[in-house]
């Protein structure tokens, strides 16, 4: 049978959350989640209630440092009456974060972390949902001496998300610092500070900021090491409904046309399942390049929104893809995943390289066989003539040995 019992919120030290219990959440007050603790000396007293989730943890692992403290403005003083259920908050005596079965449970695996001692980690951070933030990851965030973020203001919005307070020092590290940051960095790992790198979404390095530092450690010689996490392009691959034993991933594709066309004629005998990221403001041109390059019949996945609440997998052929993204443009982050060309695909993408002169010859015949203008002709025998790297024959030069051969 549901007992009530009187919750106090009251101003406390850090020490004394050591001496405390968790007890089941159950309600909210001014619409922050409560958690209830009594004491471990088995008294009836409720001494605690907190409000953000990494308290939460931190009570669960018996952790000092706390990041959120009750009773600092409004709620000093209060009172609520809180239904547990029966949940009275005996736990053996024990808090050190472990189950009632004696396993870990989820605040023991926090304080449980190993944070290495001079070292730089690169830690994957929620690409959406907060709660696939890892154990480690919270530790790390809360325990390492410097914290080396892409975007320092979403590294203290995942930090009041988490519940969790970062003691380093945190300094801005992205894409047009990171070459200037590293050495500096790297000086204090070889004093033995850990240095934990993060980026606003994801894994650093997978486009995002890591890898001037990583390839520093590796010629300073200094241990490099990761904490494992979400990974837009792991989920979107194994959503695909695609083959996952082998695959490329190519990042963003260009912005400009020509250069996103030449990426994917490069790609067009490629047989690894192909992934791409791809942005809402460029996804219908870019579905435009790919129906070009690919034709309408290969499969595809288009992938939006991953972890979150509208997450969206549109799967079918590169036709039908294109044409709902017309219909219906999709929002959001986008993740493309592609099939790999067939056998026969192979074949018939697979460049027959021609020289400057094989190439004016046969832009002389068609200019004459269609009625073409040279420069006309020119560019559609270049366009059906792609080299191996994707990028076209130089049409000046088929222009020139054109005129060469004419004697002119």
């Amino acid at each position: 049978m549901a007992t009530t019992r009187r919750l106090t919120f009251r101003r406390t030290t850090r020490r004394a959350y050591k001496n405390l219990t968790p007890v089941k959440q159950k309600t909210s007050v001014n619409g922050l989640p409560l958690f209830g603790a009594r004491r471990t000396d088995g008294s009836s007293r409720w001494a605690y209630v907190g409000y953000s989730l990494g308290t939460q943890w931190g009570i669960l692992g018996g952790m000092e440092s706390m990041s959120a403290l009750p009773g600092n403005g409004e709620n000093e003083g209060m009172e609520h009456d809180v239904e547990t259920n029966g949940f009275d908050g005996r736990n053996d005596g024990r808090n050190d974060g472990r189950n009632d079965d004696g396993s870990a449970g989820f605040g023991g695996l926090v304080a449980g972390a190993d944070i290495p001692q001079g070292t730089v980690v690169l830690a994957a951070t929620p690409i959406g949902n907060t709660s696939d933030a890892s154990a480690r990851l919270i530790a790390l965030m809360e325990h390492a001496d410097i914290v080396a973020a892409e975007d320092t203001r979403r590294l203290y919005d995942l930090a009041n998300r988490l519940g969790v307070h970062v003691n380093g020092r945190v300094v801005a590290y992205h894409d047009h610092n990171e070459r200037d940051k590293a050495d500096g960095l790297l000086d204090n790992v070889e004093t033995g500070a850990t240095v934990l790198v993060v980026s606003d979404a994801g894994m650093p390095t997978i486009n995002d900021p890591g890898l001037a530092i990583v390839r520093r450690a590796i010629e300073r010689g200094l241990p490099v090491t990761c904490a494992p996490g979400p990974s837009a392009v792991l989920d979107a691959l194994a959503l695909s409904g695609l083959p996952t034993d082998r695959f490329c991933y190519e990042g963003f594709l260009p912005r400009k046309h020509s250069e996103r066309m030449q990426h994917l004629r490069m790609l067009r005998s490629e047989r690894r399942t192909i992934v791409f990221y791809e942005t809402l403001h460029r996804i219908a041109d870019s579905m435009d390049d790919l129906l070009e390059s690919f034709g309408p019949d290969r499969r595809m996945a288009l992938c939006r929104e991953l972890t979150k609440d509208y997450e969206q997998i549109r799967r079918g052929t590169i036709g039908e893809i294109h044409n709902s993204v017309r219909n219906d443009p999709p929002r959001g982050e986008m993740v493309l995943v592609i099939e790999g060309a067939s056998d026969e695909e192979v074949n018939e993408n697979t460049p027959n390289v021609l020289s400057i002169e094989e190439l004016a010859e046969l832009a002389a015949a068609k200019a004459k066989d269609e009625g073409l203008r040279i420069k006309e002709a020119i560019t559609r025998v270049v366009a059906e003539h792609p080299l191996p790297n994707g990028s076209l024959p130089n049409r000046k030069q088929v222009y020139a040995a054109v005129l060469a051969a004419k004697g002119e």
